[in-house]
């Protein structure tokens, strides 16, 4: 879980660039993809499909946090925040 921290802080910090920029779309899709359609079942199958029981859902968390900083650093360089009018 520790290590999945370092993760979870870039992430959080991506994200929040894009609410600075006033790029509220992005972050809300990310967090909808990252968690709700990706960390809960990938819990829940991990939980209860592999038999893994609570370490299954531990395990989701930091897999679940390094995609949606891997997805928000691919995001942030692609730039379209930069195009938003505030």
């Amino acid at each position: 879980m520790s290590a999945g921290y370092i993760f979870y802080g870039i992430g959080m910090v991506l994200i929040s660039t894009f609410n600075g920029a006033g790029d509220t779309w992005t972050p809300t899709w990310v967090n909808l993809f990252g968690f709700w359609l990706f960390q809960i079942p990938l819990g829940y199958f991990l939980a209860k499909h592999m038999e893994m029981g609570p370490t299954g859902v531990f395990i989701a968390i930091p897999v679940a946090e390094t995609g949606i900083a891997i997805a928000s650093y691919i995001l942030f360089r692609i730039g379209k925040w930069k195009t938003i009018k505030v």
